[in-house]
């Protein structure tokens, strides 16, 4: 019996790595760099909807919203941040350097602004945790001895669900194709008429939608945010993204399952200290005998999705 209880722990625990792990793949695939700011866009709807559940909106506009209000809110100024990086990470430097700028610097300065964002957090609302003042009564479901939190329960329902909805997106919409066309070759879809300049903030609107529901979901399912929360949570989600293949969705989501699955059982078995051991050792392992992860294809980089 507890073995099935923290089966199902592992679960609700791995469909906040699973929609990271999604944002992360959905800008490898059409973008082809790695996002660092993704878990502080987790961290800052987190410790937004908090800030607001308890103040208010600043300036005195309004006093302390209900949370799920608050909430909404904190994944607004996450997609708003969202897009103020592909701003300054991707368009502009893309303009001013052209094919210098594919890689590395995206890259890098998305890492610039994964620290100014987190320092700025850490400035207005100190480093110490905070409660998040989510359900007050116990939303708890007894079945047959095995404890399911509803709002865990709804999250990995919510989590499925926008996978599939993104999956669709992808591959039946025009806006899909268009993606689909520029992770491929973004060269060649601007010849086509894909206006690149309009469908890559999409990417990057999907990223702050994604990781903002992350961060929401896991301040009303764990009742805690912090400014350190996307640290561990993005370390994780990268792990569940590249065991599951790089830029599969849906390896993605069996990665992130499985990256909680692995950090549940081995709390269970060997205690919390050897998480990390564990979830980097079976990483390392993947990488040695299926480099490409579990749906990735043989070539890593675009054109994947």
């Amino acid at each position: 019996m507890l073995l099935v209880q923290q089966f199902v722990n592992s679960l609700m625990l791995g469909s906040v790595y699973v929609t990271v792990a999604v944002a992360f793949t959905l800008t490898i695939g059409v973008l082809n760099f790695l996002n660092f700011t993704i878990p502080t866009l987790f961290m800052v709807a987190g410790m937004v909807g908090w800030a607001t559940a308890y103040w208010g909106l600043p300036l005195g506009l309004s006093g302390p919203l209900p949370w799920p209000v608050a909430l909404l809110v904190g994944i607004g100024v996450a997609i708003l941040a969202s897009l103020v990086v592909e701003r300054f990470t991707f368009r502009y430097l893309k303009t001013r350097y052209g094919d210098a700028t594919e890689h590395a610097i995206p890259l890098v300065s998305s890492l610039g602004f994964l620290l100014i964002l987190e320092n700025l957090v850490r400035i207005a609302y100190g480093t110490d945790a905070q409660r998040f003042p989510g359900p007050s009564t116990d939303l708890t479901l007894n079945v047959s001895g095995i404890f399911i939190r509803i709002p865990q329960m709804l999250s990995l329902v919510v989590v499925l669900a926008i996978v599939v909805g993104l999956t669709w997106l992808l591959r039946r919409s025009s806006l899909g194709r268009a993606l689909r066309a520029i992770a491929e070759n973004p060269d060649a879809a601007n010849i086509l008429g894909v206006d690149i300049h309009r469908i890559v903030p999409v990417v990057f609107m999907l990223t702050g939608l994604l990781c903002g529901l992350a961060g929401s979901l896991f301040a009303v399912n764990y009742g805690e945010v912090s400014p350190m929360m996307g640290e561990d949570i993005g370390t994780k989600a990268i792990a569940g993204m590249v065991v599951g293949g790089l830029g599969s969705i849906w390896g993605a989501v069996l990665g992130g399952l499985i990256v909680g699955l692995t950090e549940t059982m081995t709390i269970n078995f060997f205690g919390a200290d050897t998480v990390q051991v564990a979830v980097w050792g079976m990483l390392l392992l993947t990488l040695f005998v299926r480099p490409q992860g579990l749906f990735g294809h043989n070539a890593i980089g675009k054109g994947k999705l």
